[in-house]
């Protein structure tokens, strides 16, 4: 949007404000044109394309700001009771089919809104509020398929969307104080928080989810009690649901639990900024939790604690947890194994540390060493699975990729530096040691009800008493998301410990990898100089050394080598290993980290076009142990014209070696054929490069490739080389101070390649076994 256009919307928002009819029939025109429509054909103004250095930002930024004129339209009408319509199709995968199958939603966001048409459910659509219709909209710009123009590329760290959800997480889910009010009167429009959920509701077993007790018709929907402490946070508790909803529940829990990880019927793919916005959600709502005050903290809920104080103590367990986690579980187990999958480590790794978000001003590694304060052993109990199998997740990745890449080393290195904090390895294991405890030790408290996260309207609704019992607690979070009938691995068990072994002996290998294109790259740039334009350099341009990317030389090679090395000693660390215990496993890769076993094919089975890679082939390219020697199979006659050769001269031998090789192939392979002298003379003139090869091991080639390759035949294009028409040069001129003539220097030249060829072949063996 141009800066005119944006500050006429402003004036003209500001003067209409007292006429809510008018503003009532613009609204949704108006937010469509500034996020998008839910469709995607209307473009809006790509809020994540503008950037602070931009000259609308500022001006897009006030008017969209908490305060600004947009969000007092917002309330204006919201003081009017207006209801603005969203259809179900748009609505995230899951809740739509709750919906379609007429069942009601667990989320209350959903509760109390739905408008049956006379069509039937296919059509069904939602009457929100313009608060909760504004939050909607905004958020789904965010992932909502968009054709943006080329060239266009999103940077999510300071454009205005980013921006602008960390300011309204910040107005409405505030640290410090309390939620501004509305400027305007809203005693018709508040949103009075959903009826409270029977308390009566019977618990059969850990973590039951929601629908498998109460599936609700959705025509039974229940009805509104006002409660007039829930008002002062309603705007907070809404948009807080519209996020998760929008940007985490796109797979369903019962899906998950049945097929242990969303597949093909979930077809929503989240993207790289999709994942960074979540990240800054879970960063805000742990800051937004740990502003409790300390005397808050340990007190238990009662009728002097405020709503917002309250909001505080449940936000993360009761909102976000059950969401996030099959988000990241999907995360893990779906997107590509490249560098990109940072994002979404760091949104992991940010939800687990909720002690980073406390406010307090401490060293970084001052609060390494200090460790997890002994208040949030609760927390890990609570989040158990959040440790536990998405560490597992990790691990299935890590053996998969490139280690090193240092983009690759890097997440290593952040994950085992997480978990190598003081007490944490100890808290988790209390909380597998309460999961593990005998079954017939709570059969007495199978009374008691526990409501998972998504239990419940408003957390304000039916105050539960808390549940102090670590046992009933921890085995109530592991069913209620993994499902009754799952079998837990312990993080610290033998078997995990097996592939934590696994990763530890696939780190040394990288590290030693790492040591030899540190070596590689040294030597590459000893031996290149000015010269080497003229080829006099390091000839062989098919080689290349596997195992690292362009960038991993020089400093990236060192930074590999020190993340890969810290990691080591952080895994020994959380997993106890001694010295001892670490040298042996180092002994156990024997020869296979030499540089000879590099050199050895990977592991391969011959098949009927060449050799074929095993999985055990693969793992060993992928994390450089061993590799092919990479040379060019195709004709030599058709290789790519290098940088050292004249492309003028290449092209013209060819055609001269093409027709000579045409007319005259057939005497040429008569002759190589032969045993004799003249035969031998021949095939060092006449022979194709693979035939004098040393024998070395290569990548492999179709039979048919290399018998067409192996066929005698004359090559001029050594005569088209830079370094050749020097060296010619320099022939010419030392005849010329002899006082040769150009014929009688040609003849000279011809005549000593002649007599160098006899000499190889009369002395070659003798030479090579030498």
């Amino acid at each position: 949007p141009t800066t005119v256009v944006i500050r006429k919307l402003n004036d003209c928002v500001r003067v209409v404000l007292g006429h809510a009819v008018e503003l009532h029939l613009i609204f949704p025109w108006l937010v469509e044109s500034v996020f998008g429509s839910l469709d995607g054909v209307i473009m809006g103004w790509n809020l994540q394309f503008l950037q602070a250095r931009s000259n609308e930002y500022n001006i897009v930024m006030d008017f969209l700001d908490p305060s600004g004129p947009m969000m007092k339209l917002v309330y204006k009408l919201q003081a009017e009771e207006y209801k603005y319509e969203i259809p179900v199709s748009f609505l995230p995968g899951p809740v739509k089919a709750s919906i379609q199958e007429g069942v009601l939603p667990d989320c209350p966001l959903f509760h109390n809104k739905l408008q049956f048409p006379l069509s039937g459910l296919q059509t069904l659509s939602l009457a929100l509020n313009p608060f909760e219709y504004y939050m909607f909209i905004f958020a789904s710009s965010l992932i909502t398929p968009k054709n943006y123009p080329l060239g266009q590329h999103v940077s999510s760290l300071d454009n205005a969307y980013f921006v602008l959800v960390d300011t309204y997480l910040k107005y409405f889910l505030p640290t410090e104080g309390s939620v501004p009010p509305s400027p305007f009167a809203d005693n018709r429009g508040s949103v009075s928080p959903p009826a409270p959920r029977a308390p009566s509701v019977p618990f059969a077993g850990y973590g039951i989810h929601s629908t498998s007790l109460l599936k609700r018709h959705i025509s039974h929907q229940p009805s509104v009690t006002a409660d007039p402490a829930a008002q002062e946070i309603w705007r907070s508790e809404a948009l807080l649901q519209v996020f998760v909803e929008i940007w985490l529940h796109h797979y369903s829990l019962e899906m998950y639990q049945k097929l242990q990880s969303p597949q093909v019927k979930e077809t929503f793919t989240p993207t790289e900024e999709h994942v960074l916005v979540v990240r800054l959600l879970v960063k805000h709502l742990h800051a937004f939790s740990c502003s409790l005050k300390p005397e808050q903290v340990c007190s238990s809920p009662s009728a002097h604690s405020s709503p917002l104080e309250e909001f505080k103590r449940v936000v993360v367990q009761r909102f976000v947890q059950q969401k996030l986690y099959v988000f990241l579980q999907h995360c893990f187990g779906h997107w590509p194994l490249d560098a990109s999958f940072r994002a979404v480590l760091e949104t992991w790794l940010s939800y687990i540390q909720p002690w980073r978000y406390t406010g307090e001003n401490t060293n970084p590694q001052t609060d390494q060493n200090k460790g997890v304060p002994e208040k949030w052993g609760l927390f890990v109990q609570e989040n158990l699975l959040m440790y536990t199998k998405l560490f597992q997740g990790f691990l299935n990745r890590v053996v998969r990729i490139d280690l090193v890449n240092v983009k690759n080393a890097l997440m290593v290195f952040r994950v085992a530096k997480v978990f190598a904090q003081p007490n944490l390895s100890e808290m988790i294991q209390k909380g597998e040691q309460l999961f593990l405890e005998p079954e017939h030790v709570l059969h007495h408290r199978q009374h008691r009800v526990f409501l998972t996260p998504s239990h419940g309207g408003s957390f304000l609704s039916a105050r539960q008493s808390v549940v102090t019992d670590g046992v009933f607690r921890v085995k109530s979070h592991v069913y209620g998301l993994e499902g009754q009938d799952c079998q837990y691995k312990q993080m610290f068990g033998t078997e995990l410990r097996g592939a934590v072994l696994k990763l530890i002996q696939i780190i040394a290998q990288a590290r030693q990898t790492a040591k030899r294109i540190s070596d590689h790259s040294a030597e590459v740039a000893a031996n290149n100089s000015f010269m080497s334009w003229f080829g006099m350099g390091s000839p062989d341009l098919n080689y290349t050394f596997n195992g690292g990317e362009v960038d991993d030389t020089g400093e990236c090679v060192k930074k590999t080598h020190e993340f890969l090395e810290r990691s080591l000693d952080y895994l020994c660390q959380i997993f106890r290993l001694n010295a001892g215990q670490l040298s042996q496993l180092m002994a156990t890769l024997g020869s296979g980290q030499d540089d000879g076993n590099s050199r050895q094919l990977p592991d391969c089975v011959q098949g009927e076009n060449g050799l074929i890679l095993t999985d055990l082939g693969r793992m060993q390219i992928i994390n450089g142990l061993r590799r092919f020697e990479i040379e060019y199979q195709g004709d030599p006659e058709l290789q790519p014209i290098r940088s050292y050769e004249n492309a003028v001269l290449v092209r013209l031998f060819f055609k001269i070696s093409s027709l000579v090789n045409e007319r005259f192939g057939g005497h040429m392979e008569v002759l190589c054929s032969r045993q004799d002298f003249l035969g031998r003379l021949g095939r060092h003139y006449l022979a194709s490069p693979e035939v004098m090869a040393d024998g070395r091991q290569r990548s492999p080639e179709t039979r048919r490739t290399a018998e067409r390759n192996r066929r005698p035949r004359l090559s001029l294009r050594t005569l088209a080389s830079y370094r050749t028409l020097l060296m010619l040069l320099f022939l010419y001129l030392f005849g010329v101070l002899f006082s040769f003539g150009p014929i009688s220097s040609t003849l000279l030249i011809l005549t000593g390649g002649f007599l160098y060829g006899l000499f190889i072949t009369l002395f070659g063996d003798k030479l090579k076994s030498q």
